[in-house]
């Protein structure tokens, strides 16, 4: 080739390469396909770690099939979303929603809290609690209809529960091979990987090495290791304790470990946080994959029996607990530590009983106490037994019907401190009666980034959709890009706010001005539609482990 024909070639290459460089990601050639909907003149936020750009978003069917700057295409619907917001439809960490996806009402399966925030997806079967039969619960959900993608995890307590029942004891060589094949079914099912809620009895009484044992199923699976870990303040071996055991078991097992809703709690351990990123950073620094997931609330959500009850008394379950209140020196135990687990929550006024249609609801420990004219122990206790003149109502798993709580124990300093982290995503933990569940994703943008400017808008929707599909391997979602599934959020970036709080724990967010899910428009005009495109987000079948 001639130079000069030589320096043109290269000419016109580097100034192919400088616009590829400098377009929005994804950006297709001009289609003259016709779209169902193209949303026209937002301001564009893809997921990624790029910079918000103004364009159009083009969908078709069930995926995006444009991101650009101004598009030829034609479209049966044009939506003009000129200063709007417009993002991957957010997702969800770790929830707690099963008294909506599990309603027999088609309106409560709509998911509205979470349609009302933005997102379209959340993580379900967390804290040990989901089922090892995972494709056939996800085939019912999704066959009953819901609102919102799920993306399960099958649950170490789950699994736990049916081979060893509430027993404070460890599993025979037999007993653990049959957690194992548990764990290796949901895995094969489609599970992410091993959820534990090691903090709750009867997961708490399983040691490291069975834990161990069974996260090393879900590696050679390709699965991740997510945990509310066995403490998050120093009610048990500590929280730095805790953090260790976390990494030990992802080293020796071989696989990512992701924290739950990562804090510092309690009086004893605010203003730890630094500590807490130290230890998470020296093994990333290691070449281990470790992430975590926060909520934006200074209130952690929790039951009663399980933020003031030692774990001894709750072995064999909520009933055989209530029987060891009926006997006066066993209780007198159980009342001295008791009352140190009160001190660690910040004592009876920072105990907020949030479980809806009680005598005590919305009222503080130390309020009722005083009602009562009882200790605040002793409060505590008349409202795990049911109320001063009612039975105590249990499910058929003998767990409490429900006492549910916010406790106030951690401080401003730590949640902004564990919000910037790289690694860190968004996440409700939402559980009934906590506004968390209605008001996360908004109260996160609300007061860290408008208020506070904790964080920027482009952290907190990167730290909301595409971090989060790349933690737990979401495919083609998390992200606008062509082909991607067409999950997509409009919204109003002067009216996106929470309306829940703790006494009113129930409100809606508002701000979302359209919600597709696959391709479903589930909010329009700021409206729910009733529309119920849920989807269950199963991993392929693993290459290694599974019978095919």
């Amino acid at each position: 080739m001639p130079r000069h024909a030589l320096l043109c070639l290269r000419h016109v290459l580097a100034v192919a390469s400088l616009t590829a460089a400098i377009a929005p990601f994804g950006l297709p050639a001009q289609s003259t396909d016709a779209a169902d909907v193209i949303l026209r003149g937002a301001t564009i936020y893809d997921g990624s770690e790029g910079k918000p750009f103004v364009g159009d978003v083009a969908l078709k069917g069930d995926r995006i099939v444009y991101v650009g700057h101004a598009t030829k295409m034609k479209a049966a619907r044009v939506i003009d979303v000129k200063g709007m917001i417009v993002a991957p439809g957010l997702i969800d960490a770790h929830t707690h929603p099963d008294t909506y996806i599990r309603s027999a009402d088609a309106t409560k399966r709509l998911n509205a809290p979470w349609l009302a925030q933005g997102v379209s997806t959340i993580i379900i079967g967390v804290d040990g609690y989901g089922t090892p039969d995972v494709k056939a619960d996800i085939d019912h959900l999704v066959g009953q209809k819901i609102g919102t993608n799920v993306a399960p995890f099958v649950g170490f307590g789950a699994i736990r529960g049916r081979v060893l029942g509430q027993a404070d004891r460890a599993p025979s060589p037999e007993e653990l091979d049959k957690e194992k094949l548990l764990v290796a079914k949901g895995m094969c099912d489609g599970a992410l990987g091993l959820s534990t809620g090691l903090f709750y009895a009867p997961q708490s009484f399983a040691k490291t090495d069975e834990v161990i044992a069974l996260a090393h199923e879900a590696a050679i699976r390709g699965g991740m290791y997510d945990t509310h870990q066995r403490d998050e303040s120093d009610y048990t071996v500590g929280l730095m304790n805790s953090i260790r055991e976390v990494l030990q078991i992802g080293r020796e097992a071989g696989l990512p470990v992701h924290f739950a809703h990562l804090k510092a709690l309690g009086v004893d351990l605010q203003g730890q946080a630094p500590e807490v990123v130290k230890l998470i950073d020296d093994a990333r620094a290691k070449g281990q994959d470790v992430t975590a997931d926060e909520y934006p609330w200074l209130a952690s959500g929790s039951d009663l029996e399980a933020s003031l009850v030692p774990r001894w008394a709750i072995d064999g379950g909520y009933g055989a607990m209530l029987k060891r209140f009926e006997d006066p020196p066993t209780m007198a135990k159980i009342r001295v530590e008791m009352v140190e687990n009160l001190r660690r929550r910040g004592g009876p006024a920072s105990i907020l009983l949030t479980s809806s249609g009680k005598p005590w609801t919305g009222k503080t420990l130390e309020a009722m106490a005083k009602e009562w004219k009882l200790k605040a122990v002793d409060a505590a206790v008349v409202i795990m037994q049911g109320g001063p003149s009612a039975a105590p109502s249990t499910s058929a798993s003998g767990k409490s019907a429900g006492i549910a709580i916010a406790s106030f124990n951690m401080i401003d300093s730590d949640v902004e401190l564990i919000m910037k982290q790289p690694w860190v995503v968004t996440s409700s933990d939402g559980s009934d009666g906590h506004p968390r569940q209605y008001a996360t994703f908004t109260q996160k943008y609300k007061v860290y980034v408008q208020e506070k400017h904790t964080i920027t808008l482009e952290s907190f929707i990167r730290h909301s959709t595409g971090l989060t599909a790349d933690i737990y391997k979401l495919d083609h979602r998390g992200y606008l890009r062509p082909g991607y599934f067409a999950d997509v959020a409009v919204l109003d970036p002067a009216k996106y706010a929470p309306r829940a709080d703790y006494l009113h724990p129930r409100e809606l967010s508002v701000g979302v001005k359209e919600l597709f899910v696959n391709g479903a428009l589930a909010v329009e005009d700021s409206t729910l539609t009733g529309a119920a495109a849920g989807r269950g987000l199963l991993r392929p079948t693993p290459a290694t482990g599974c019978t095919r």
